[in-house]
């Protein structure tokens, strides 16, 4: 399975959660097994359950046992998401990695941080522009239409 594939299965996730953790959480909080993670699902993610349970039963209820599993919202959203993302063919923590390190490899990506212009001037100086303006009286660029 490729590290891309999780991360956007993970991305997916956070989105199909975040429309039903308010119903859906409290039922999962009250599941002691993988029979009642599967009702919870059922009954409070209809639209999405199918692409969760009866397969990934187990694995929701190992998660949601999690020692480190958080108490807000959105990180429970995100922690959920990411955990299950690998679909359980690798380990939860390794998933929430993966998805980790591909958002940071996206963050790091190479993007413009500055453009500037070369700008003659009426106070006479023929040079690069700074912060879009002349570095020596200030006048700035104007980027109306022509």
């Amino acid at each position: 399975m490729r590290r891309s594939e999780i991360r956007g299965r993970a991305d997916n996730f956070r989105f199909i959660f975040g429309q039903v953790w308010d119903r859906l959480w409290p039922r999962l909080l009250r599941a002691t097994t993988d029979q009642g993670v599967i009702d919870s699902f059922l009954e409070c993610a209809t639209p999405y359950a199918q692409e969760f349970v009866p397969a990934l039963a187990n694995l929701i209820f190992r998660v949601l046992r999690d020692p480190k599993f958080p108490k807000r919202r959105e990180a429970q959203i995100n922690f959920f998401a990411d955990s299950l993302a690998a679909l359980g063919y690798v380990a939860p923590r390794s998933s929430r990695d993966i998805c980790q390190k591909e958002r940071t490899k996206e963050k790091r990506a190479h993007h413009i941080l500055r453009y500037e212009f070369y700008v003659e001037c009426s106070c006479g100086l023929k040079g690069r522009s700074r912060d879009h303006a002349c570095p020596k009286c200030g006048a700035e660029i104007e980027f109306g239409l022509f």
